[in-house]
């Protein structure tokens, strides 16, 4: 729905998912239906930290080099690159990409992308102010 929306004439050339899971069947259902329309999905298992300085623990599954992989990898295959995340560890990797003339679009939310990273793409689109017209209405 997102090239429909923003970019009606782009041809897709590859489609990832990357997901954290809470063990190998944890999201099956919906990894297998993204499978099915085309997409690569790369999983790992999530990992329990602890949070010194909250006294909390959270689940992190850390996919930053799996994307930064995958970027690389296929860069030969296309021109732009539209990465669904507000995480700054991806501005190098957006600042090379864009050095071999691939244009960067970063999708996410006021809040939650780093400056670095708004710094570092070509365009950024605020997923709240396009919500309505990519989201999936149940029925």
């Amino acid at each position: 729905e997102y090239f429909k929306y923003c970019q009606p004439n782009v041809r897709l050339v590859n489609a990832f998912w990357y997901t954290g899971l809470k063990d190998q069947q944890d999201q099956r259902g919906f990894r297998d239906a993204l499978i099915s329309l085309g997409y690569t999905v790369r999983t790992k298992v999530l990992k329990e930290y602890y949070d010194d300085a909250s006294g909390r623990y959270s689940q992190k599954a850390n996919l930053d080099i799996e994307i930064v992989v995958d970027m690389f990898n296929t860069v030969e295959q296309y021109d732009q690159v539209v990465l669904f995340s507000g995480d700054g560890d991806f501005e190098r990797a957006i600042e090379l990409l864009r050095s071999k003339n691939t244009h960067i679009t970063v999708v996410s939310t006021e809040g939650m992308i780093a400056r670095e990273l708004r710094n570092a793409t070509d365009r950024y689109i605020d997923l709240n102010e396009i919500r309505d017209s990519i989201e999936k209405v149940e029925y």
